[in-house]
C-alpha cells in the first residue's frame, strides 16, 4: 500500500491506534483474554470484551468504539459477519468503526470479497501483534481516507457525501472503488437513479464485481427496465452464488412482477446459502403466508425465534408470527406453547400481553369456543389502549402486525365495528407498508370479507389523497403557512409515513423562508423521527432529512439535538 509507506505517517497510525476504544467479541474469555494481552503490547489500553450477541449489543449501545475485533464462529450458532449485518442494519456502530474478523478458515478471504456489508478485514488464526497492528493501521487509514463521506452520511448532508465521494476518487486512487460504491448508493438513495448508473457502468469497465452489477440492477429497477435487471440479478448469483442481496433483489423484482411463487423460492435459496440471518427469514415466512404455504412459513418463523433466543434483538413480532401461522394450520396446541414462551421472555410487557390475549382468542374460536374468544376480545381491546398511551409516552413503536390480529379477531367474533376501525386506522398509517397491507388482506379473506374489505381499504385510499391534497394545494398557491397548519393536522390525524414527511418538509421550507423557530423546528423534526422510526432508507425520509441537516446548517444550529 503505496501511501503507507510514508514512514512518518506510519508512525502517527500507530500512535493513534493506542487511542482506540477496542471490543473483542469471542465466546472463550481466555481467547479474549490473549488478545486483550496482544493489544496491550501495542499499547492500547481502552479494551472491552463480549461473549455473546446480546453482550455485543449492550455494549455498543453503551459506548462508541474505533474497532471491533470478533472471532467468526459465535456462541448461538450465528458468525460474526451475521453480527456485522446485524450491527449495520439497526444503525448500532457508526460507518467509521473498524470491523474485523478473526478466523481459522482460510477460505473466508472468498465470503469477504462477495458479502453485501463487508467486514474492513479479516485475520487469519494464528497471528501475532505485528500482524494485527499492521492490519489494525491499514484499516485506520482507509478509514482516515473516507472520513469525510462517513461525517456528511451521518449528518444526513447527502450532497456534500457525493463530493466527498469525488474528492477521493481523484486524491486517492487506491480507494476509488470504495468512493463509488458510496457514491452509486448516494445517487440512488437521492432518487437520481441514472447518475447511479453512469456510476455502475463506469466501475464495471475497470471491474465486474457483483456489487457494481447489483447497483446497476437497481438502478435499472427503478426505471422499470424490469427484464433487464432481473437478468443482472440472475447472472450474479451464478457467478457470485454467496453474494446474497443478489436473492432478495431477485425476489422483489419477482414480487413486482406478481409472481410471488419466485419470489419465495428465490428468498429461500439466500436462506439456504445463510440460514441463521433472522432478518431474510422473516422475509420468507411473510412471503411464504401470502403464498399460503404454511409450513414454509412455520419454518421460516421458527428460525427467527432459534435465533433470537437470549438476545436483545429479538421483538414481540417474531412469537405473533409463528403463533399466528400456527393458529391458520390447526395447531392451537404448539401456538399455545409459543405464547407461553412469549410470556416468559416479555414477562410485564403489555404488548406481549395484549398478542397472548389475541392469539388465545383465535384459538378459541378456532376451537370452537366463540363465547371466551369473545370476552378475551374485549380484553385485548382494553389492552391496546393502554398499550398505544404507553407507546406514545415513552417515544416506542406500537406493533401493527398485533393490531391488525386483534381486527382480525374482532371479525372472528362479531364485532366487525371494532374491527374495522382498527383496519380503517392501521391502512391509514401504513399505506405504504405492502406487507401489512397484504397481512389486512390475507384477514378479510379469512374472514369472508373480501370485497367488503377492498371498499374499506378503497376508501381509506381516497380520504388519505383528499387529506394531503389539502396541505399540497396550499404550499402551491403560496400559503406556506397555511400548508404547514394542514399538513401538521394530518400528519397528527393520520402518522403514515408520506404524511409525516410532507408535514417535516412543509415545516423545513417554511423556516427556510420566514427564519428559525425553534419550537417549529422541534415538531419537524419530531415527524422526521417518525418517519425513519417507519422506513429510514426511504428515499422521501432521506429527502427530507437531508432538507432538515441544510435548514440546521444554514442557521448554525444543532440538528434536534442530535443528527437525524
Amino acid at each position: 500500500m503505496e501511501a503507507l509507506d510514508n514512514e512518518e505517517m506510519l508512525l502517527v497510525l500507530q500512535q493513534s491506534l493506542a487511542k482506540k476504544r477496542v471490543l473483542l467479541v469471542d465466546r472463550h474469555a481466555s481467547a479474549r483474554e490473549s488478545l486483550r494481552a496482544m493489544l496491550s503490547a501495542l499499547g492500547v489500553t481502552m479494551v472491552h470484551g463480549a461473549g455473546n450477541s446480546a453482550e455485543v449489543i449492550r455494549q455498543v449501545k453503551g459506548n462508541r468504539f474505533d474497532i471491533i475485533l470478533s472471532d467468526f464462529i459465535l456462541e448461538d450458532g450465528r458468525d460474526g459477519q451475521q453480527l456485522l449485518e446485524e450491527l449495520r442494519h439497526a444503525h448500532l456502530i457508526p460507518l467509521a468503526t473498524v470491523y474485523m474478523i478473526i478466523t481459522s478458515e482460510r477460505g473466508y478471504n472468498n465470503v469477504v470479497a462477495l458479502a453485501e456489508l463487508a467486514p474492513d478485514d479479516y485475520l487469519i488464526k494464528p497471528f501475532n501483534a505485528d500482524q494485527l497492528q499492521q492490519r489494525l493501521v491499514r484499516c485506520i487509514y482507509k478509514k482516515h481516507v473516507l472520513r469525510k463521506i462517513y461525517e456528511q452520511i451521518e449528518r444526513g448532508a447527502l450532497q456534500e457525501a457525493i463530493v466527498a465521494c469525488d474528492r477521493v476518487i481523484q486524491q486517492q486512487p487506491l480507494y476509488q472503488y470504495d468512493a463509488l460504491r458510496f457514491k452509486g448508493e448516494l445517487l440512488h438513495s437521492l432518487g437520481k437513479s441514472a447518475e447511479a448508473e453512469e456510476v455502475y457502468r463506469r466501475v464495471l469497465e475497470g471491474r465486474a464485481v457483483p456489487w457494481a452489477k447489483m447497483g446497476l440492477a437497481t438502478a435499472l429497477k427503478e426505471r422499470n427496465a424490469l427484464d433487464e435487471a432481473e437478468k443482472l440479478a440472475e447472472q450474479v448469483t451464478s457467478e457470485a452464488p454467496d453474494f446474497l442481496a443478489a436473492y432478495d433483489f431477485l425476489a422483489a423484482v419477482h414480487e413486482a412482477k406478481g409472481r410471488l411463487a419466485e419470489a419465495q423460492q428465490a428468498l429461500q435459496r439466500a436462506s439456504e446459502v445463510s440460514p441463521n440471518n433472522t432478518l431474510r427469514q422473516r422475509l420468507v415466512g411473510d412471503i411464504a403466508v401470502r403464498n399460503g404455504d404454511l409450513l414454509a412459513a412455520e419454518k421460516a418463523y421458527g428460525k427467527v425465534l432459534e435465533r433470537h433466543r437470549g438476545s436483545s434483538l429479538k421483538t414481540v413480532d417474531d412469537f405473533a408470527n409463528l403463533a399466528r401461522v400456527l393458529v391458520e394450520r390447526g395447531d392451537t396446541e404448539a401456538s399455545r406453547k409459543v405464547v407461553t414462551e412469549m410470556r416468559r421472555d416479555w414477562r410485564g410487557d403489555k404488548q406481549a400481553e395484549l398478542a397472548a390475549l389475541v392469539t388465545e382468542s383465535l384459538c378459541l374460536q378456532n376451537e370452537g369456543q366463540g363465547t371466551k374468544a369473545k370476552q378475551l376480545v374485549e380484553q385485548a381491546l382494553e389492552m391496546q389502549g393502554k398499550v398505544v398511551s404507553e407507546a406514545a409516552a415513552k417515544g416506542r413503536a406500537v406493533s401493527q402486525r398485533v393490531a391488525v390480529d386483534l381486527a382480525h379477531a374482532c371479525f372472528a367474533t362479531g364485532n366487525e365495528a371494532a374491527g374495522k376501525d382498527l383496519i380503517r386506522q392501521l391502512a391509514a398509517e401504513n399505506n405504504e407498508d405492502r406487507h401489512l397491507l397484504d397481512h389486512i388482506d390475507n384477514v378479510f379473506q379469512r374472514t369472508g370479507q373480501v370485497e367488503a374489505g377492498k371498499a374499506l381499504l378503497d376508501q381509506v385510499g381516497k380520504e388519505i389523497v383528499d387529506l394531503n391534497n389539502r396541505g399540497v394545494m396550499a404550499a402551491r398557491a403560496g400559503d406556506f403557512a397555511g400548508s404547514v397548519q394542514l399538513l401538521v393536522q394530518a400528519a397528527e390525524q393520520v402518522p403514515n409515513l408520506q404524511f409525516l414527511v410532507n408535514a417535516a418538509k412543509a415545516i423545513f421550507t417554511l423556516l427556510e423562508r420566514q427564519g428559525w423557530d425553534a419550537e417549529l423546528a422541534a415538531k419537524g423534526y419530531e415527524f422526521l423521527q417518525r418517519a425513519q422510526q417507519k422506513d429510514r432508507k426511504n428515499p422521501k425520509v432521506i429527502s427530507a432529512r437531508e432538507l432538515y441537516s441544510t435548514i440546521a446548517r444554514k442557521y448554525n444550529v444543532p440538528q434536534g439535538g442530535a443528527n437525524p
